[in-house]
């Protein structure tokens, strides 16, 4: 793990799989929007799904991801996010009944926004 992280490290990455934006204005002006929010996972967080994870690794629990990841815009709306999270939750219960065991449940959405 990489100790030189700051908020702004992630722009000196290489990026591999990047649109191409022709309004570079607008493009600062949204980057300057997201800035401004709220973060989405918070850092309680983190750190217990490393902890998860870790548990897991040593056959402890099992990992489920589901979602799109990449969602179409058109797509991106409460019911279909509400309608993947149940789905990730079905699929976690029954792992959770079969196995016996945690199940670590991560969501992949919305990336498009990313």
């Amino acid at each position: 793990v990489s100790t030189d992280w700051n908020p702004k490290s992630w722009q000196q990455k290489e990026a591999k799989q990047m649109p191409s934006y022709d309004d570079k204005d607008e493009l600062r002006a949204a980057t300057e929007c997201l800035e401004k929010s709220s973060p989405l996972v918070f850092a309680g967080e983190v750190r217990t799904l490393h902890e998860q994870l870790a548990r897991a690794t040593q056959g402890q629990g099992f990992l489920l991801m589901g979602g799109d990841c990449a969602e179409a815009f058109d797509e991106f709306n409460v019911d279909h996010v509400r309608d993947t999270f149940r789905v990730i939750l079905q699929m976690a219960l029954v792992l959770t009944f079969g196995s016996a065991m945690p199940v670590i449940k991560v969501g992949r959405m919305a990336g498009q926004f990313a």
